[in-house]
């Protein structure tokens, strides 16, 4: 994947505190066998017996959900052989005969149609990320994939075609970006800044209010599996990329008979609560910063003194940009970005180059496509869903209170994203119209076939350290830790081995020992 096309994925990031999806390169052959194991751990049985599959996604619900059969017309905006259908799922699962909402797939068969084994589903994540939209950009990487399997996209609900959730205007998004200080120094600006995460959920409430009540992970994995039953599918198989594997984990939790092949890659940690998660990816993108210092031959120390001085300058003065200002908040966005691969360590170089020289615009570009913003000025709803499923999520409201409190543990943590990621765990659910779920969202899933779980060791966004706990709290036996020594957000299509173990499970169900290492 070229490093434009690589930053076009990255966009659906949102903001840095829960977003990030897929960062591969195209994928190579699998292979017949997996690589060794460099663990110690007892392998998972790949000949395990897991709990019979139900044939039908939940009891309760009607039969004109439960009947439905997808009627594949071709896509407005996507041509060759991809066909797009709608399915209707529960508004509130709990009232599975009341108000419908539909969800929007895309799908492209199976090229070897005697080989078929079923459908697999993507969720590329966000959360937010449309599969409707990202699933033919990135086909090229699941050709092999696609010979066998029907390649499925769907946009979850609250996201683009599914009833998106819209929050501000493209007008209110850049007045935001310029005028709120993401690292508030002074009252007036805290107040500003608490002010504008409160304007963004009354947004939300007045335009989307029908909606943001059920757009929970736990509403769309039980989407996911009236979807896999009108497909005909007896098991779900499932590829989910960073909040994807969030999205994975909750569906095995629920449907454990009902798991067939599951990969798990860039790995969402159960485990966290809110400041958990803020607190994993302030030592996650610093971790990759000191990286990226280590390959141009610079210490990590000089490398954040360079930007916390940049940094500090832009917060007292912006950069114009035409008509418009880089200020320290989409600095940092910029600098984020480029992290997420380590092909794209070379555009931060140029842009800091750039904006130390008073040219901000490279930085600036580089933060619009992490926020989706295109050369129009208009932006994508992403964010809003992003913000509508995570805080439907979260039964978290942190106060700015809590955010001051995590400031001096972060700001040692890393000088560069501390502060930003701290105060953004009280701008993210602020004022938010709706409770939240739970704490953190449940993953065990006894009895459950073996599950695969890829963790990067240099993942920026979602550490290393989240695939292991991922794979604990799914159980013995059910989630199989596959680690990905390298740099970047997702390991499938930039490993190799990665790409081969995967392809291995997927294809021909074979399960590699738990710990196998690749790199």
């Amino acid at each position: 994947m070229s490093i434009r096309r690589r930053l076009t994925v990255l966009a659906l990031g949102g903001v840095l505190v829960t977003g990030c999806t897929s960062a591969g390169s195209p994928a190579t052959a699998p292979s017949s066998a997996a690589p060794a194991s460099s663990g110690t751990s007892s392998a998972a049985p790949s000949d395990a017996k897991p709990a019979p599959a139900s044939g039908l996604p939940a009891p309760g619900l009607p039969a004109s959900l439960t009947g439905q059969r997808p009627e594949w017309d071709r896509c407005d905006d996507v041509g060759g052989d991809w066909r797009c259908a709608t399915v209707n799922v529960p508004l509130d699962h709990a009232k599975p005969a009341g108000a419908t909402l539909p969800v929007a797939l895309i799908r492209k068969e199976a090229t070897d149609p005697k080989r078929r084994i079923g459908s697999l589903l993507f969720n590329f994540g966000g959360p937010g990320g449309s599969g409707v939209d990202m699933l033919p950009q990135l086909s090229d990487e699941y050709e092999e994939l696609g010979e066998r399997y029907d390649l499925v996209g769907f946009d979850p609900r609250g996201v683009s075609r599914s009833s998106g959730v819209v929050c501000r205007t493209d007008a209110e998004q850049a007045a935001a970006e310029t005028r709120v200080d993401s690292t508030p120094d002074t009252p007036a600006e805290e107040a500003a800044f608490l002010k504008d995460a409160a304007d963004f959920a009354a947004g939300c409430a007045r335009r989307s209010g029908e909606v943001i009540p059920y757009t929970t992970t736990t509403a769309t994995a039980r989407d996911l599996d009236l979807i896999r039953h009108v497909l005909g599918d007896a098991r779900l198989h499932y590829f989910g990329i960073s909040y994807g594997t969030q999205l994975g984990g909750t569906y095995a939790h629920l449907f454990p008979g009902n798991v067939g092949r599951l990969v798990l890659d860039a790995v969402v940690d159960p485990t966290a609560d809110s400041a958990g998660h803020a607190r994993h990816q302030t030592i996650g993108f610093q971790r990759a910063l000191d990286n990226y210092a280590g390959s141009t031959g610079q210490t990590p120390a000089a490398v954040g003194a360079r930007i916390t001085t940049l940094l500090a300058s832009l917060d007292r003065r912006p950069l114009t940009v035409g008509d418009r200002r880089l200020t320290e908040g989409l600095a940092i966005t910029g600098i984020a970005v480029t992290l997420y691969s380590e092909e794209s360590w070379p555009l931060l170089t140029q842009a800091l180059r750039a904006a130390e020289s008073g040219n901000g615009a490279p930085l600036l570009r580089l933060a619009d496509t992490y926020n989706d913003r295109d050369s129009r000025g208009r932006y994508s709803t992403q964010s809003h869903s992003q913000r509508a499923i995570s805080c439907a999520d979260s039964s978290e409201r942190p106060t700015a209170a809590r955010a001051k409190a995590l400031l001096p543990e972060f700001r040692r943590l890393s000088p560069v994203f501390g502060a930003f990621l701290a105060w953004d765990t009280a701008g993210w659910c602020a004022d938010w119209p709706v409770k939240g779920e739970a704490k953190t969202p449940a993953a065990s899933a006894p009895g459950a076939a073996p599950i695969l779980v890829v963790g990067t060791t240099g993942d920026p966004a979602t550490p290393y350290e989240g695939a292991e706990r991922m794979a604990k709290e799914l159980g013995e036996g059910v989630g199989v830790l596959v680690t990905n020594k390298g740099e970047g957000h997702g390991a499938y299509g930039t490993s190799e081995c990665v790409t081969e173990t995967v392809d291995a499970y997927l294809l021909d169900g074979k399960v590699p020992a738990y710990g196998t290492t690749c790199g």
